[in-house]
């Protein structure tokens, strides 16, 4: 747990351009854990790319990313000792022989962890994935369940900070349900960065909100920033209108 030394995220002017094209203009944003970031915005918006920027997988044509004060823009290795990542929709290669349980355990591994296989039994009993399931091969698990074994390989080293790139997208209902539940847990403990499309399941337990289309829009608490005035800007009347109704829900679950 991290309550006694929270991670401190600052993005100073961050710009991203492919092929010339900017993605992101002018970027300022700053967070402190423990909470959740939710990070929205339309397709195109530049989200992810947010989100790699954070992580150090793209460096920037202009801006720096701090963590705690440190540089740390373009430098993922560096990163990576904060930071657990899950990808948008995680995939198992078909022909990998590998367990849930070995794939946290040799992940742990690989980051020199000790008693790799005493936390990744930790962990995975810890997100409800217990008994056969453990023994089951990677490529067949259904997607929500996929998807909780990625977020246990990237909680499983303790990690400051928690990347996650639409968690809720491709899953069903009731895994999205319980992702959901999940991921408020973990947000108590560390500071957990996510982008959405879903943004009101989660509106209850979110402790800033980002909304981006290619430059910062607004980021703020719920209440200040998510409104359908703001929304409206990047969303569009109708959709902007959806969203309100949605979050009214969302934010007392």
């Amino acid at each position: 747990m991290h309550r006694e030394s929270p991670l401190r995220v600052r993005v100073e002017d961050l710009t991203v351009a492919y092929n010339g094209e900017p993605v992101l203009s002018g970027v300022n944003l700053e967070f402190r854990g423990p909470g959740l970031v939710q990070i929205i915005g339309p397709n195109g918006a530049g989200k992810t790319t947010l989100l790699k920027a954070i992580l150090g997988l793209i460096k920037p044509a202009r801006g720096r990313v701090l963590l705690d004060g440190v540089e740390a823009t373009g430098r993922p290795e560096m990163v990576g000792r904060y930071a657990g990542y899950v990808p948008q929709n995680p995939s198992a290669p078909k022909l990998s022989p590998m367990t849930v349980r070995e794939f946290v355990e040799t992940s742990l591994r690989l980051r020199g962890v000790t008693r790799s296989r005493e936390r990744a039994a930790e962990v995975l009993h810890t997100l409800g994935i217990r008994g056969e399931v453990l023994e089951s091969r990677l490529w067949e698990l259904s997607m929500g369940m996929l998807q909780r074994v990625f977020i246990a390989r990237a909680i499983a080293p303790d990690p400051k900070m928690l990347v996650m790139d639409e968690p809720l997208a491709s899953v069903d209902p009731a895994g999205r349900m319980e992702i959901a539940r999940i991921i408020a847990g973990l947000a108590r403990e560390r500071l957990v960065l996510m982008t959405s499309h879903e943004p009101s399941l989660l509106l209850g337990h979110t402790d800033i909100i980002v909304i981006i289309n290619r430059r910062l829009i607004a980021s703020g608490p719920p209440e200040e920033v998510y409104r359908e005035e703001v929304l409206r800007r990047v969303y569009g009347e109708s959709v902007a209108r959806g969203l309100v109704l949605a979050g009214e829900g969302g934010a007392h679950g």
